[in-house]
Protein backbone atom coordinates (compact mmCIF):
# COMPACT_ATOMS: atom_id res chain seq x y z
CA UNK A 1 0.00 0.00 0.00
CA UNK A 2 1.35 3.43 -1.00
CA UNK A 3 2.13 5.69 1.94
CA UNK A 4 -0.04 8.80 2.03
CA UNK A 5 1.57 12.23 1.89
CA UNK A 6 1.62 13.88 5.32
CA UNK A 7 -0.10 17.24 5.61
CA UNK A 8 -0.20 19.16 8.87
CA UNK A 9 -3.67 19.71 10.37
CA UNK A 10 -5.61 22.76 9.18
CA UNK A 11 -8.59 24.42 10.84
CA UNK A 12 -10.68 26.21 8.25
CA UNK A 13 -14.00 28.00 8.62
CA UNK A 14 -16.51 26.85 6.01
CA UNK A 15 -18.18 29.96 4.62
CA UNK A 16 -19.90 28.98 1.38
CA UNK A 17 -21.36 25.97 -0.39
CA UNK A 18 -21.91 22.41 0.71
CA UNK A 19 -18.67 20.77 1.87
CA UNK A 20 -17.93 17.08 1.53
CA UNK A 21 -16.86 15.12 4.61
CA UNK A 22 -13.25 16.17 4.04
CA UNK A 23 -13.95 19.93 3.80
CA UNK A 24 -14.02 22.16 0.70
CA UNK A 25 -12.52 20.44 -2.31
CA UNK A 26 -9.62 22.17 -4.04
CA UNK A 27 -10.24 23.43 -7.57
CA UNK A 28 -7.39 21.66 -9.33
CA UNK A 29 -5.14 18.62 -9.45
CA UNK A 30 -1.34 18.67 -9.13
CA UNK A 31 0.79 19.23 -12.22
CA UNK A 32 3.38 16.44 -12.19
CA UNK A 33 4.57 16.66 -15.78
CA UNK A 34 4.78 18.98 -18.77
CA UNK A 35 4.46 17.45 -22.24
CA UNK A 36 5.11 14.06 -20.68
CA UNK A 37 8.29 15.13 -18.86
CA UNK A 38 8.33 14.85 -15.07
CA UNK A 39 8.47 18.18 -13.21
CA UNK A 40 10.55 16.54 -10.51
CA UNK A 41 13.09 15.27 -13.04
CA UNK A 42 13.28 18.66 -14.78
CA UNK A 43 14.08 20.41 -11.51
CA UNK A 44 16.61 17.78 -10.48
CA UNK A 45 18.48 18.01 -13.79
CA UNK A 46 18.25 21.72 -14.62
CA UNK A 47 17.87 23.33 -11.19
CA UNK A 48 15.20 25.27 -9.36
CA UNK A 49 13.76 27.66 -10.39
CA UNK A 50 13.41 26.79 -14.06
CA UNK A 51 11.67 28.26 -17.10
CA UNK A 52 10.07 25.69 -19.41
CA UNK A 53 8.77 26.32 -22.93
CA UNK A 54 6.58 23.83 -24.81
CA UNK A 55 7.27 23.72 -28.56
CA UNK A 56 4.12 21.64 -29.02
CA UNK A 57 1.93 24.31 -27.44
CA UNK A 58 3.63 27.10 -29.43
CA UNK A 59 2.92 25.37 -32.73
CA UNK A 60 -0.62 24.31 -31.87
CA UNK A 61 -1.59 27.79 -30.66
CA UNK A 62 -0.10 29.48 -33.72
CA UNK A 63 -1.88 27.08 -36.06
CA UNK A 64 -5.17 27.69 -34.24
CA UNK A 65 -4.77 31.46 -34.62
CA UNK A 66 -3.72 31.29 -38.27
CA UNK A 67 -6.62 29.00 -39.12
CA UNK A 68 -9.10 31.37 -37.46
CA UNK A 69 -8.03 34.26 -39.70
CA UNK A 70 -7.03 32.49 -42.93
CA UNK A 71 -10.38 30.69 -43.19
CA UNK A 72 -12.15 34.07 -43.05
CA UNK A 73 -9.83 36.26 -45.14
CA UNK A 74 -7.68 35.40 -48.17
CA UNK A 75 -4.49 37.34 -47.32
CA UNK A 76 -3.20 36.91 -43.76
CA UNK A 77 0.32 37.32 -42.42
CA UNK A 78 1.42 36.98 -38.78
CA UNK A 79 4.55 38.82 -37.58
CA UNK A 80 6.03 37.46 -34.35
CA UNK A 81 6.36 40.13 -31.66
CA UNK A 82 9.99 39.87 -30.53
CA UNK A 83 9.44 41.96 -27.40
CA UNK A 84 7.00 39.33 -26.11
CA UNK A 85 9.65 36.61 -26.05
CA UNK A 86 12.88 37.16 -27.97
CA UNK A 87 14.72 33.93 -27.13
CA UNK A 88 16.05 32.74 -30.47
CA UNK A 89 14.66 29.22 -30.17
CA UNK A 90 11.17 30.55 -29.49
CA UNK A 91 11.36 33.03 -32.38
CA UNK A 92 12.57 30.36 -34.80
CA UNK A 93 9.61 28.11 -34.04
CA UNK A 94 7.26 30.92 -35.05
CA UNK A 95 9.32 31.64 -38.17
CA UNK A 96 9.17 27.96 -39.12
CA UNK A 97 5.39 28.23 -38.87
CA UNK A 98 5.46 31.10 -41.37
CA UNK A 99 5.56 34.16 -39.15
CA UNK A 100 7.52 37.30 -40.04
CA UNK A 101 9.39 39.31 -37.38
CA UNK A 102 8.02 42.43 -35.69
CA UNK A 103 10.68 44.38 -33.80
CA UNK A 104 10.75 47.62 -31.81
CA UNK A 105 14.46 48.37 -31.42
CA UNK A 106 17.82 48.05 -33.09
CA UNK A 107 18.61 45.22 -30.67
CA UNK A 108 15.56 43.23 -31.71
CA UNK A 109 16.19 44.02 -35.39
CA UNK A 110 19.65 42.54 -35.06
CA UNK A 111 18.22 39.42 -33.39
CA UNK A 112 15.78 38.98 -36.28
CA UNK A 113 18.47 39.26 -38.96
CA UNK A 114 20.73 36.90 -36.99
CA UNK A 115 17.83 34.45 -36.99
CA UNK A 116 17.96 34.48 -40.77
CA UNK A 117 14.85 36.57 -41.42
CA UNK A 118 15.10 38.46 -44.73
CA UNK A 119 14.67 42.21 -44.54
CA UNK A 120 11.38 42.20 -46.44
CA UNK A 121 9.89 40.04 -43.69
CA UNK A 122 10.78 42.40 -40.82
CA UNK A 123 8.42 45.10 -39.54
CA UNK A 124 10.19 47.85 -37.59
CA UNK A 125 7.83 49.43 -35.04
CA UNK A 126 8.56 51.34 -31.85
CA UNK A 127 8.87 54.99 -30.82
CA UNK A 128 12.69 55.03 -30.84
CA UNK A 129 14.75 54.42 -33.96
CA UNK A 130 18.21 55.88 -34.51
CA UNK A 131 19.53 57.13 -37.86
CA UNK A 132 21.66 54.01 -38.04
CA UNK A 133 18.58 51.86 -37.43
CA UNK A 134 16.68 53.60 -40.24
CA UNK A 135 19.51 53.31 -42.76
CA UNK A 136 19.98 49.61 -41.98
CA UNK A 137 16.24 48.90 -42.25
CA UNK A 138 15.88 50.81 -45.55
CA UNK A 139 18.88 49.16 -47.17
CA UNK A 140 17.62 45.79 -45.98
CA UNK A 141 14.19 46.32 -47.54
CA UNK A 142 12.30 46.23 -44.24
CA UNK A 143 8.99 47.92 -43.48
CA UNK A 144 9.44 51.01 -41.29
CA UNK A 145 6.43 52.19 -39.32
CA UNK A 146 6.65 55.90 -38.54
CA UNK A 147 5.72 56.82 -34.98
CA UNK A 148 6.10 60.63 -35.23
CA UNK A 149 7.03 63.45 -37.59
CA UNK A 150 10.57 63.75 -36.20
CA UNK A 151 11.19 60.17 -37.24
CA UNK A 152 9.90 60.97 -40.73
CA UNK A 153 12.17 64.03 -41.03
CA UNK A 154 15.12 62.03 -39.74
CA UNK A 155 14.62 59.48 -42.52
CA UNK A 156 14.49 62.26 -45.10
CA UNK A 157 17.84 63.54 -43.78
CA UNK A 158 19.53 60.17 -44.41
CA UNK A 159 17.94 59.29 -47.75
CA UNK A 160 21.20 59.99 -49.57
CA UNK A 161 22.84 57.26 -47.47
CA UNK A 162 20.20 54.72 -48.46
CA UNK A 163 20.61 52.38 -51.40
CA UNK A 164 16.91 51.46 -51.66
CA UNK A 165 13.61 53.33 -51.57
CA UNK A 166 12.14 53.28 -48.07
CA UNK A 167 9.06 51.09 -47.62
CA UNK A 168 7.00 52.72 -44.87
CA UNK A 169 3.70 52.78 -43.05
CA UNK A 170 2.34 55.11 -40.42
CA UNK A 171 1.22 54.12 -36.96
CA UNK A 172 -2.27 55.38 -36.17
CA UNK A 173 -3.80 55.87 -32.72
CA UNK A 174 -7.53 56.29 -32.36
CA UNK A 175 -10.60 56.08 -30.16
CA UNK A 176 -11.93 52.53 -30.46
CA UNK A 177 -14.35 52.80 -27.54
CA UNK A 178 -12.14 51.17 -24.92
CA UNK A 179 -10.48 52.72 -21.89
CA UNK A 180 -7.75 53.73 -21.50
CA UNK A 181 -7.29 54.98 -25.04
CA UNK A 182 -3.73 54.39 -26.21
CA UNK A 183 -2.64 57.71 -27.71
CA UNK A 184 1.11 57.38 -27.28
CA UNK A 185 1.99 55.44 -30.40
CA UNK A 186 1.69 57.02 -33.82
CA UNK A 187 -0.46 59.76 -35.36
CA UNK A 188 -3.98 60.48 -34.17
CA UNK A 189 -6.90 59.63 -36.41
CA UNK A 190 -9.57 61.89 -34.95
CA UNK A 191 -7.67 65.20 -35.11
CA UNK A 192 -6.46 64.64 -38.68
CA UNK A 193 -2.79 64.13 -37.82
CA UNK A 194 -2.72 60.66 -39.39
CA UNK A 195 -4.16 61.94 -42.68
CA UNK A 196 -1.66 64.80 -42.72
CA UNK A 197 1.23 62.36 -42.19
CA UNK A 198 -0.03 60.23 -45.07
CA UNK A 199 -0.17 63.25 -47.39
CA UNK A 200 3.30 64.44 -46.45
CA UNK A 201 4.72 61.02 -47.29
CA UNK A 202 2.79 60.73 -50.56
CA UNK A 203 3.87 64.13 -51.89
CA UNK A 204 7.51 63.57 -50.93
CA UNK A 205 8.05 61.31 -53.91
CA UNK A 206 11.12 59.54 -52.53
CA UNK A 207 9.37 57.31 -49.99
CA UNK A 208 6.87 54.54 -50.69
CA UNK A 209 3.86 54.41 -48.38
CA UNK A 210 2.81 50.76 -48.47
CA UNK A 211 0.66 50.22 -45.36
CA UNK A 212 -1.16 51.39 -42.27
CA UNK A 213 -0.54 50.22 -38.72
CA UNK A 214 -2.25 50.53 -35.34
CA UNK A 215 -1.79 49.04 -31.90
CA UNK A 216 -4.88 49.89 -29.87
CA UNK A 217 -3.86 48.43 -26.51
CA UNK A 218 -2.87 45.37 -24.57
CA UNK A 219 -4.97 42.52 -23.20
CA UNK A 220 -8.00 43.80 -25.15
CA UNK A 221 -10.95 41.70 -23.99
CA UNK A 222 -13.54 42.98 -26.49
CA UNK A 223 -13.19 42.00 -30.17
CA UNK A 224 -15.47 44.86 -31.26
CA UNK A 225 -12.65 47.31 -30.43
CA UNK A 226 -10.66 45.77 -33.29
CA UNK A 227 -13.69 46.11 -35.56
CA UNK A 228 -13.79 49.84 -34.75
CA UNK A 229 -10.07 50.11 -35.45
CA UNK A 230 -10.42 48.24 -38.75
CA UNK A 231 -13.20 50.61 -39.87
CA UNK A 232 -11.01 53.66 -39.36
CA UNK A 233 -8.05 52.00 -41.06
CA UNK A 234 -10.28 51.18 -44.03
CA UNK A 235 -11.37 54.83 -44.21
CA UNK A 236 -7.72 55.94 -44.43
CA UNK A 237 -7.03 53.21 -46.99
CA UNK A 238 -9.93 54.42 -49.17
CA UNK A 239 -8.89 58.07 -48.77
CA UNK A 240 -5.41 57.28 -50.11
CA UNK A 241 -6.88 55.38 -53.03
CA UNK A 242 -9.30 58.21 -53.85
CA UNK A 243 -6.84 61.12 -53.66
CA UNK A 244 -3.61 59.48 -54.82
CA UNK A 245 -4.99 56.58 -56.91
CA UNK A 246 -2.88 54.10 -55.00
CA UNK A 247 -3.95 50.93 -53.19
CA UNK A 248 -1.83 50.24 -50.13
CA UNK A 249 -0.39 46.75 -49.69
CA UNK A 250 -1.37 45.99 -46.10
CA UNK A 251 -3.32 46.94 -43.00
CA UNK A 252 -1.54 45.94 -39.78
CA UNK A 253 -3.77 45.74 -36.71
CA UNK A 254 -0.89 45.10 -34.32
CA UNK A 255 -1.29 42.94 -31.24
CA UNK A 256 -3.09 43.13 -27.91
CA UNK A 257 -5.20 39.96 -27.98
CA UNK A 258 -5.80 38.70 -24.44
CA UNK A 259 -4.43 35.43 -23.10
CA UNK A 260 -6.19 33.14 -20.65
CA UNK A 261 -4.37 34.60 -17.65
CA UNK A 262 -6.52 36.29 -14.99
CA UNK A 263 -6.03 40.00 -14.41
CA UNK A 264 -5.79 41.16 -10.81
CA UNK A 265 -9.19 42.25 -9.55
CA UNK A 266 -11.09 40.30 -12.21
CA UNK A 267 -14.31 38.72 -10.99
CA UNK A 268 -14.04 35.68 -13.30
CA UNK A 269 -10.93 33.74 -14.37
CA UNK A 270 -9.35 34.50 -17.71
CA UNK A 271 -10.12 31.00 -18.95
CA UNK A 272 -13.83 31.94 -18.81
CA UNK A 273 -13.63 35.48 -20.20
CA UNK A 274 -10.83 35.53 -22.79
CA UNK A 275 -12.18 35.83 -26.36
CA UNK A 276 -11.23 33.10 -28.81
CA UNK A 277 -9.16 33.65 -31.93
CA UNK A 278 -12.35 32.99 -33.92
CA UNK A 279 -14.10 35.89 -32.18
CA UNK A 280 -11.23 38.28 -32.88
CA UNK A 281 -11.08 37.06 -36.48
CA UNK A 282 -14.82 37.50 -37.01
CA UNK A 283 -14.73 41.09 -35.77
CA UNK A 284 -11.74 42.12 -37.90
CA UNK A 285 -12.31 40.27 -41.16
CA UNK A 286 -16.01 41.13 -41.34
CA UNK A 287 -15.08 44.81 -41.54
CA UNK A 288 -12.50 44.23 -44.28
CA UNK A 289 -14.60 42.01 -46.55
CA UNK A 290 -17.72 44.19 -46.16
CA UNK A 291 -15.84 47.41 -46.90
CA UNK A 292 -15.78 49.28 -50.20
CA UNK A 293 -12.27 48.04 -50.97
CA UNK A 294 -12.38 46.22 -54.31
CA UNK A 295 -11.49 42.54 -54.27
CA UNK A 296 -8.40 42.99 -56.46
CA UNK A 297 -7.09 45.62 -54.02
CA UNK A 298 -7.77 43.75 -50.78
CA UNK A 299 -4.80 44.50 -48.49
CA UNK A 300 -2.85 41.85 -46.66
CA UNK A 301 -4.01 41.66 -43.05
CA UNK A 302 -0.96 41.66 -40.76
CA UNK A 303 -1.25 40.63 -37.10
CA UNK A 304 1.49 41.07 -34.49
CA UNK A 305 -0.07 38.85 -31.86
CA UNK A 306 2.35 38.00 -29.05
CA UNK A 307 0.84 37.34 -25.63
CA UNK A 308 -2.07 35.24 -26.88
CA UNK A 309 0.25 33.04 -28.93
CA UNK A 310 2.91 32.26 -26.33
CA UNK A 311 1.51 32.64 -22.81
CA UNK A 312 0.10 29.09 -22.67
CA UNK A 313 3.43 27.64 -23.84
CA UNK A 314 5.44 28.90 -20.86
CA UNK A 315 5.86 27.59 -17.31
CA UNK A 316 8.00 28.47 -14.32
CA UNK A 317 8.89 25.58 -12.02
CA UNK A 318 10.11 26.23 -8.51
CA UNK A 319 10.43 25.04 -4.93
CA UNK A 320 9.22 26.16 -1.51
CA UNK A 321 12.13 27.50 0.51
CA UNK A 322 10.30 28.17 3.79
CA UNK A 323 6.89 28.56 5.41
CA UNK A 324 5.65 30.89 8.11
CA UNK A 325 2.49 32.02 9.85
CA UNK A 326 1.75 35.74 9.68
CA UNK A 327 0.35 37.78 12.63
CA UNK A 328 -3.14 37.78 11.08
CA UNK A 329 -3.08 33.98 10.92
CA UNK A 330 -2.57 33.78 7.19
CA UNK A 331 -0.28 31.05 5.90
CA UNK A 332 2.79 32.32 4.00
CA UNK A 333 5.14 30.53 1.62
CA UNK A 334 8.57 31.72 0.53
CA UNK A 335 9.34 30.46 -2.96
CA UNK A 336 12.54 30.58 -5.00
CA UNK A 337 10.67 32.42 -7.78
CA UNK A 338 10.25 36.17 -7.33
CA UNK A 339 9.00 39.15 -9.29
CA UNK A 340 12.46 39.35 -10.84
CA UNK A 341 11.52 36.22 -12.82
CA UNK A 342 7.77 36.77 -12.96
CA UNK A 343 7.46 40.49 -13.60
CA UNK A 344 3.93 40.17 -14.94
CA UNK A 345 2.71 38.95 -11.55
CA UNK A 346 2.20 42.65 -10.80
CA UNK A 347 -0.95 42.51 -12.96
CA UNK A 348 -1.83 38.80 -13.19
CA UNK A 349 -3.13 36.37 -10.59
CA UNK A 350 -1.17 33.41 -11.87
CA UNK A 351 -2.25 29.82 -11.47
CA UNK A 352 0.05 28.35 -8.80
CA UNK A 353 -0.18 24.55 -8.68
CA UNK A 354 1.65 22.04 -6.43
CA UNK A 355 3.68 19.44 -8.32
CA UNK A 356 2.99 16.63 -5.84
CA UNK A 357 -0.15 14.93 -4.53
CA UNK A 358 -2.22 16.71 -1.91
CA UNK A 359 -5.51 16.24 -0.14
CA UNK A 360 -8.71 18.27 -0.45
CA UNK A 361 -7.81 20.63 2.37
CA UNK A 362 -6.87 24.17 1.41
CA UNK A 363 -6.24 27.40 3.27
CA UNK A 364 -5.76 31.08 2.52
CA UNK A 365 -2.13 31.55 1.51
CA UNK A 366 0.20 34.36 0.44
CA UNK A 367 3.18 33.52 -1.76
CA UNK A 368 6.36 35.55 -1.39
CA UNK A 369 9.42 35.41 -3.59
CA UNK A 370 13.05 35.21 -2.37
CA UNK A 371 13.95 38.88 -2.86
CA UNK A 372 14.74 41.17 0.04
CA UNK A 373 12.05 43.70 -0.78
CA UNK A 374 8.47 44.00 0.40
CA UNK A 375 6.85 44.09 -3.05
CA UNK A 376 8.13 40.62 -3.94
CA UNK A 377 4.70 38.97 -3.80
CA UNK A 378 3.58 36.42 -6.38
CA UNK A 379 0.04 35.93 -5.03
CA UNK A 380 -1.55 38.07 -2.35
CA UNK A 381 -4.36 35.59 -1.84
CA UNK A 382 -4.78 32.05 -3.09
CA UNK A 383 -6.37 28.89 -1.70
CA UNK A 384 -3.66 26.23 -1.50
CA UNK A 385 -3.19 22.92 0.30
CA UNK A 386 -0.59 22.92 3.09
CA UNK A 387 2.90 22.96 1.56
CA UNK A 388 6.27 22.50 3.24
CA UNK A 389 9.91 23.27 2.58
CA UNK A 390 11.14 21.39 -0.47
CA UNK A 391 7.72 20.99 -2.09
CA UNK A 392 7.66 21.85 -5.78
CA UNK A 393 5.18 23.89 -7.80
CA UNK A 394 4.28 24.97 -11.33
CA UNK A 395 3.23 28.45 -12.41
CA UNK A 396 1.34 28.23 -15.70
CA UNK A 397 0.92 30.57 -18.69
CA UNK A 398 4.16 32.51 -18.20
CA UNK A 399 5.43 32.52 -21.80
CA UNK A 400 4.81 36.21 -22.53
CA UNK A 401 7.14 39.01 -21.39
CA UNK A 402 8.64 37.20 -18.40
CA UNK A 403 11.74 36.26 -20.40
CA UNK A 404 12.18 39.79 -21.77
CA UNK A 405 11.20 41.88 -18.74
CA UNK A 406 13.05 39.70 -16.25
CA UNK A 407 15.53 41.39 -13.93
CA UNK A 408 18.90 40.36 -12.60
CA UNK A 409 18.20 41.58 -9.09
CA UNK A 410 19.78 39.83 -6.09
CA UNK A 411 19.45 36.44 -7.80
CA UNK A 412 20.95 34.93 -10.95
CA UNK A 413 18.52 34.20 -13.75
CA UNK A 414 18.01 30.43 -14.17
CA UNK A 415 18.08 27.99 -17.04
CA UNK A 416 15.43 28.12 -19.75
CA UNK A 417 14.58 24.82 -21.43
CA UNK A 418 12.35 23.87 -24.32
CA UNK A 419 10.59 20.53 -24.69
CA UNK A 420 10.51 19.69 -28.40
CA UNK A 421 7.94 17.77 -30.42
CA UNK A 422 9.75 14.49 -29.68
CA UNK A 423 9.72 15.18 -25.92
CA UNK A 424 13.45 15.87 -25.82
CA UNK A 425 14.57 18.68 -23.51
CA UNK A 426 16.99 21.39 -24.69
CA UNK A 427 18.61 24.23 -22.75
CA UNK A 428 17.83 27.34 -24.84
CA UNK A 429 19.36 29.85 -22.41
CA UNK A 430 21.94 28.92 -19.79
CA UNK A 431 21.66 30.06 -16.19
CA UNK A 432 23.80 32.95 -15.10
CA UNK A 433 26.79 32.85 -12.76
CA UNK A 434 29.45 35.21 -11.42
CA UNK A 435 31.35 35.11 -14.72
CA UNK A 436 28.27 36.42 -16.53
CA UNK A 437 28.77 39.79 -14.82
CA UNK A 438 32.49 39.72 -14.19
CA UNK A 439 32.99 39.66 -17.96
CA UNK A 440 31.46 43.12 -18.39
CA UNK A 441 32.56 44.86 -15.18
CA UNK A 442 35.68 47.01 -15.05
CA UNK A 443 37.50 47.99 -11.84
CA UNK A 444 39.78 51.05 -11.87
CA UNK A 445 43.38 50.28 -10.93
CA UNK A 446 43.26 52.33 -7.75
CA UNK A 447 40.51 50.05 -6.38
CA UNK A 448 42.23 46.80 -7.16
Amino acid sequence: MEKKVFERPVIKKVQVGMPNKFGMRSEYAPIKEIDGISVKELLEKYGSPLYVMSEKTIRETYQEAYKAFSTRYPKVQFAWSYKTNYLDSVCKVYHQEGSWAEVVSGFEYEKATNNGIPGNQIIFNGPYKTKEDLIKAVNNGSFIHFDNFDEYYMLIDVLNECTKRPQVAIRVNMDTGIYPQWSRFGFNYENGEAWEAIQRIMINGRIDLVGLHCHIGTYVMVPWAYANAAKKMVELFMAVEKKFHKALSYIDLGGGFASKNTLKGAYLPGTDTCPTFDQYADAITSVLINSDISFEHLPTLILETGRALVDDAGYILGSIHATKRLPDGKNALIADVGVNLLFTSFWYDYKFTPAQDFSHYTEETIIYGPLCMNIDVLREYVQLPPMKKGDQFVISRTGAYNMTQWMQFIMYRPNVVMIDMKKDVHVIREKENADTFRKYERTPDYLK
